[in-house]
């Protein structure tokens, strides 16, 4: 079945049963994320200050689940003015810059080969045919010829991406870079057609569902990892995504949005989520204890109690199922020695691990501080699990953390 037809029996679907083409209750698109990421405002953390004109952004995507067609969302969500989108193109990489032959797709936006993303909004572009593998690297290029202004980012992508020379270069099989990057910028997510039984898994957090100390390029954060778990455990129909932010917190804007204030756009209005996984908290404890100058000015960095964490994990159990959606809550990992840690934080610590423990107030729960912690230090993370700054794991922390995984939680 061609696009058109099957796009037509899904909307029309959705239109019958009164429901959101792009929520968690679309139970009937066949469109699910195989790539997302959280979009932060400009200047909310590292990398974000940049902005664009006359160059090719060719940014690097790794797939969860495969489809037989495709489209990007583009996003000016914190934009101060408009961005105008001259040109997008969609490939399977090759290597670092370049593309593989025959794989490049033109991306047009309601019929065009360009648009204009208002302040405030995202864009979709339309579906285009194209196999796309599951576990695969695609090459997204977008051209914007005119000034964007500070730049809507992801500041810590954890995987290189490209900025060309000046021009339209997005059909270029080997773009001419002039710098690299290791943030992403406008590009939101990236969605397969995989068929009416597919669903999306959303992995909510901070810098350490955002791969924060997992090697750069190698897609080995926790989710990432998790995806080949459910995929040989379900089949090839379950999407795995991360809306993880380096430096989020539950109830404190600092690198993106408060996660109270992200959680419906991030977590719950990508097509067919079935779950989410909250893994939030640790930097609502630390930023509490850091020292002057570590923190851009302005920055509330009062001190929060167990109880109003636990009150901010409430929202999101209340938000998800009122959509309709499972979540599990995930203990915060030790954090002792990575200079934000403290007496105080690490009770708080416990007193919140405990709640998503033995409340029974989320609909499962992942141990990943048992996952990760030293037998002979629990506050500490085990030597050989922390990537160097004893708060980020490591590749093999990050392993032992979807191995802890109980993969019936999300049936």
């Amino acid at each position: 079945m061609g696009i058109h037809s099957s796009v037509m029996r899904a909307v029309l679907a959705i239109v019958l049963a009164g429901g959101l083409a792009f929520g968690a209750q679309a139970a009937e698109s066949p469109w699910v994320p195989t790539w997302t990421t959280a979009i932060s405002p400009p200047g909310g953390g590292p990398g974000q200050t940049p902005a664009y004109e006359d160059v090719t952004l060719r940014q690097i995507v790794h797939t969860s689940v495969g489809g037989s067609a495709v489209r990007v969302q583009v996003s000016n969500i914190f934009g101060e003015q408009e961005v105008r989108l001259g040109g997008a193109a969609i490939a399977l990489q090759a290597q670092g810059a370049a593309i593989r032959d025959g794989s490049s797709r033109a991306l047009t936006f309601s019929g065009q080969e360009g648009i204009t993303v208002p302040p405030g909004a995202s864009v979709l572009s339309d579906p285009v045919d194209m196999e796309v593998p599951a576990f695969a690297n695609l090459a997204v290029s977008l051209y914007f010829p005119e000034k964007t202004g500070p730049a809507n980012m992801h500041g810590t992508a954890i995987q290189t991406n490209y900025v060309s020379t000046p021009g339209n270069h997005v059909t270029a099989a080997t773009l001419p870079v002039a710098t690299e990057m290791t943030s992403s910028a406008f590009l939101s997510g990236v969605m397969v057609m995989a068929g009416d039984d597919a669903r999306t898994i959303v992995a909510f957090g901070d810098s350490i569902t955002d791969g924060m100390g997992s090697t750069v390029s190698a897609n080995h954060r926790w989710p990432d990892l998790l995806a080949r778990r459910v995929a040989e455990e379900f089949g090839d129909k379950v999407a795995v995504v991360n809306e993880g932010i380096s430096g989020n917190r539950v109830l404190h804007d600092v690198a993106g949005q408060n996660g109270i204030a992200r959680f419906e756009r991030d977590a719950l209005s990508w097509p067919n989520v079935s779950h989410v996984i909250v893994l939030l908290g640790i930097n609502d404890i630390g930023f509490a204890n850091l020292p002057a100058g570590r923190l851009p000015p302005g920055v509330d960095t009062s001190p929060v109690t167990a109880q109003e964490i636990i009150a901010g994990h409430r929202q999101f159990i209340a938000k998800a199922h009122a959509r309709g959606v499972k979540i599990i809550g995930a203990t915060l990992t030790p954090y002792r020695g990575a200079g934000t840690d403290s007496d105080a934080g690490e009770a708080i610590r416990q007193a919140v691990n405990k709640w998503i423990r033995e409340s029974g107030e989320y609909d499962g729960i992942i141990d990943f501080d048992a996952a990760v912690r030293d037998p002979a230090n629990p506050a500490k993370l085990k030597p050989d699990f922390q990537s160097g700054d004893w708060i980020h794991p490591s590749d093999a922390g990050y392993e032992a953390m979807v191995k802890a995984i109980d993969l019936s939680l999300l049936k």
